[in-house]
């Protein structure tokens, strides 16, 4: 069994054998690109390459790339350790070519390589490619793969551009098939976010260069870009189907376990996943030069340490643990990335801080602000900045280390405070991508600054008072606003909510002295409430007292189907497991969507479940009650945090439903989450919920919808209407509605299998019978039929080959507008003529191409019956030799 370094050096071998040159992976922070974070992908180093920016003494180059994914558009740090797929750290294995060779040998060599050095059996492997692509789809069959494992996708993924405009072109992905025990479809199928079918390489055909107004033109010089993933080639390789059970994981996750005095791979398996792969990117990183911070990538890498050194807590660890687990990361990858080995003290040291800063609590602030006053002059204030550190980076708030001062006869330099806050604020607001539906983001934190968030008055109330603050009109800050104007308004207080947490926001009206505005939706920036509307009488001004009134049926359908999610969460718990948690959701006015994690589709059993169960606790009518606490307090009472969602220093939770055994201190609350959204006032107030089913979302993840209130009523009674109908059609009572259906069923399928016989019979003899000729010493069958369908030509064909003991059947139907063609060759003539070679030859004067089958039978397609004849003499002419 190949180890994964004996597998990225076979790879790099491979490609250095025909004529590639390696590449060192580049550092983790980019060299060549300001706008990401970390390399997360081979083809980062050598974007200017295939621009023509830069030029390089060579055309053709291979690399393994050290790549992190752990923050921005690319964040997989909350799946780390839970999936058998997700790293915050993977190495990307490629070849690349910089307008030298192009599909045709890009696609072989991965296929040589895969299938002979690799030994992966060919017949386990699906491609897909560009729906439009024919030239790699063509390539494919070249090199022998059935058109029944070469699928054309229309969608992006697999289409690649490098931005909105700019080079970009189709690409080819490369597939294995896990086996039928394991649940999922092949590419383009629903069921494709299943584990049966997983890529292992993606070619991308850098062929094009689009335009702002989306037109393409070929590029001059079209370039390859691949990617393979180490960690999956290496777990298929050794026969896993996780990538957390090859050589090198396994031996970092015992030298976890080691470290812990734990079980490396029983019940606290993903403590120790998650520290194997947190050690590996952390220790990357750091030797790249990232250091742990409170901003940009020291904040994602100081992030990923806490994560792992949590783990390690959870396992019992009483001491640092991370820093001990590096020379077992350096024996198995020093040798390929000589930078572990060159940087292994300050790998340790770094991470041993850390981790000591980590279990810091509050008493030890107080030791840490000791420290910072050790070197400071008599009577000299404590710098700002250090004051600012122990807040942003400890928790440590300004007044209580004012207090510790205070005893000392010291001060804190509060301006050098403010100065490092506002720094910090400075870098938030240029971080901010902006909300891209209202005004620039700047706008709002200046808001922000100058005013204070906006109050939410929400919870208790749809109506209240307030004072507009500011006016925002195409991007700019207006003092006034007359109708017909759309601008955002922001006021001091408000019942509206501001979109977050999966709820959407609320719309009503703002009236003011002289003017009203219909406010249409409701946003949240930087903690600001951006009210959008229009004016639709009179004018409003900055200053002015306004009356907010939120349009309370639609609020009232959004709190029903917030409330509503909430037991439908737990009730997908109970009735699925713990292992069940958010992963998205939408509460509108009109449905509820929810995401969860789950790995196959519900039964119908289990939605039938969840249904009876979240009616049952609304059913129920007990209080939703709301509580404040901190988010460590909620988390000790089991509260469920919202997927995604960040949380100060306190947090509000919400339990509702009452059980035998729930969450709580007092073991009976049902659902017990955070959640800063609105919700009913009992549970009876969501009327009722009709669960519509499930559908995947993404891989692993599923996505139930339903509707609440008068929502699910009129479905309720839709679907009861529509049953009433189909029994009166049927003829019979609304009880019988499924027996009558069966024996329809029934009934037609006995009607379709006698009309097939008679069609049989009937081209067998009478008038529709063919006539038999001979064509160099074969008997020859070819007839035209109408009305048989391509899958009955199977039949007869075998039946015309009993009746002429030896010969060749060509058989060509139209039917509903298809035209089928099937053709055959008995046993005894197979080693001289093929029913896939007439097959060829037949469909063209059809407009058909392709088909295939085995030399004794073979079926294809056309569009044109009208060219029958030329294809009798087509297929007639490969009789003749």
């Amino acid at each position: 069994m190949p180890s994964v370094n004996d597998i990225r050096s076979t790879f790099l071998n491979y490609f250095e054998k025909n004529d590639h040159t390696i590449v060192d992976s580049s550092p983790l922070v980019p060299r060549n690109d300001p706008t990401l974070m970390f390399v997360n992908s081979g083809m980062v180093q050598f974007k200017n390459c295939f621009t023509g920016v830069e030029k390089r003494d060579y055309v053709r180059a291979t690399s393994a790339q050290k790549c992190v994914r752990a923050g921005g558009k690319h964040n997989d740090l909350d799946n780390v350790g839970y999936t058998a797929r997700h790293h915050t750290f993977f190495e990307m294995l490629g070849n690349f070519s910089f307008g030298d060779y192009f599909k045709e040998d890009a696609i072989a060599f991965a296929w040589n390589l895969i299938t002979k050095d690799f030994s992966i059996p060919a017949e386990k492997l699906t491609v897909t490619v560009y729906h439009t692509d024919d030239e790699a789809y063509n390539i494919w069959k070249k090199l022998g793969v059935p058109e029944s494992r070469i699928i054309r996708i229309a969608t992006s993924d697999n289409f690649w551009q490098m931005g909105d405009t700019g080079p970009c072109g189709p690409c080819t992905e490369i597939f294995y098939d896990h086996g039928a025990h394991i649940w999922g479809g092949p590419p383009g199928s629903p069921e494709e976010d299943g584990d049966r079918f997983i890529e292992i390489w993606n070619i991308v055909f850098m062929q094009n260069e689009r335009f702002a107004d989306g037109s393409m033109v070929d590029l001059k010089m079209q370039s390859i870009d691949t990617g393979m993933g180490l960690e999956r080639i290496a777990a298929l390789l050794q026969g896993s189907h996780d990538n957390y059970d090859t050589d090198m994981m396994k031996a970092l996750i015992e030298a976890s376990a080691h470290a812990t005095h734990s079980d490396p791979f029983g019940d606290q398996n993903v403590h120790h996943r998650v520290i194997a792969d947190h050690l590996r990117s952390t220790s990357f990183l750091i030797a790249d030069g990232v250091m742990p911070s409170n901003e940009g990538r020291g904040y994602v890498l100081r992030r990923i340490m806490r994560r792992a050194m949590r783990h390690a807590h959870l396992l019992g660890a009483k001491d640092p643990v991370m820093h001990q687990l590096v020379p077992a990361l350096v024996t198995q990858m020093g040798e390929a990335y000589p930078e572990l080995r060159h940087g292994q003290a300050m790998i340790e040291e770094t991470l041993k801080l850390e981790e000591t800063r980590f279990k810091t609590t509050l008493d030890r602030g107080l030791r840490l602000l000791d420290d910072e006053l050790s070197g400071l002059p008599e009577g000299s204030k404590l710098p700002g900045a250090s004051a600012f550190k122990l807040y942003d980076t400890y928790g440590f708030p300004l007044d209580l280390t004012q207090d510790a001062l205070r005893e000392k006869g010291l001060e804190v330099d509060t301006d050098g405070f403010d100065t490092a806050m506002a720094e910090q604020k400075a870098k938030a607001r240029a971080a901010w991508s902006g909300s891209g539906a209202t005004a620039d983001a700047t706008i709002w934190f200046e808001v922000a600054e100058e005013h204070g968030v906006t109050e939410f008055l929400g919870y208790d109330t749809e109506v209240a008072e307030g004072q507009v603050l500011t006016l925002v009109k195409d991007g700019a800050v207006v003092t006034s606003a007359t109708s017909g104007d759309e601008v955002s308004i922001v006021v001091n207080q408000t019942p509206f909510y501001g979109e977050s947490g999966g709820q959407v926001g609320d719309s009503g009206i703002i009236r003011v002295s002289g003017g009203v505005a219909e406010i249409t939706d409701t946003k949240k920036v930087a903690g600001v409430f951006i009210h959008m509307a229009k004016i639709t009488v009179g004018t409003i001004k900055t200053g002015a007292s306004a009356e907010l009134t939120v349009d309370s049926a639609r609020r009232s359908a959004i709190r029903a189907n917030h409330s509503a999610t909430h037991l439908l969460h737990e009730a997908l718990r109970v009735a699925l497991g713990d292992h069940v948690a958010q992963r998205g959701s939408l509460n509108a006015p009109d449905r509820l969507r929810f995401d969860f994690s789950h790995n196959k589709g519900l039964t119908p059993e289990e939605l039938a479940k969840v249904d009876s169960d979240v009616n049952a606790f609304i059913r129920q009518n007990t209080p939703v009650e709301t509580r404040i606490m901190t988010p460590d307090d909620a988390r000790s009472i089991g509260a469920q945090a919202q997927f995604g969602e960040k949380y100060g220093d306190e947090v509000r939770v919400v339990s509702m439903g009452k059980a035998d055994t729930g969450k709580g201190h007092d073991g009976k609350t049902y659902s017990l989450e955070l959640c800063g959204g609105t919700h009913v006032k009992r549970t009876g107030d969501i009327g009722a919920c009709v669960v519509l089913g499930d559908q995947a979302s993404s891989a692993g993840v599923r996505r139930i919808e339903a509707l609440t209130g008068q929502a699910a009523l009129d479905h309720l009674a839709a679907e009861a209407d529509r049953g009433v109908q189909i029994a009166a059609l049927l003829k019979t009572p609304i009880g019988g509605v499924v027996d009558r259906v069966k024996a329809l069923a029934d009934e037609r399928k006995r009607l379709e299998q006698e009309v097939a016989n008679l069609k049989k019979e009937l081209a067998m003899s009478g008038d529709g019978a063919a006539d038999v000729i001979e064509i160099n010493g074969i008997k020859f069958i070819a007839q035209v039929l109408s009305g048989v369908s391509g899958k009955d030509l199977r039949g007869l064909i075998d039946a015309h080959k009993d009746n002429l003991g030896s010969g060749a059947v060509l058989l060509i139907s139209e039917d509903d507008g298809k035209v089928a063609v099937a053709t055959g060759v008995t046993d005894d003539l197979i080693e001289t003529l093929s029913a896939v070679d007439i097959l060829k030859a037949a469909v063209v004067p059809l407009g058909g191409k392709g088909g295939g089958g085995r030399p004794s039978m073979a079926q294809g397609g056309g569009k044109d019956i009208s060219g029958a004849d030329e294809a009798i003499a087509a297929a007639s002419k490969v009789l003749e030799g």
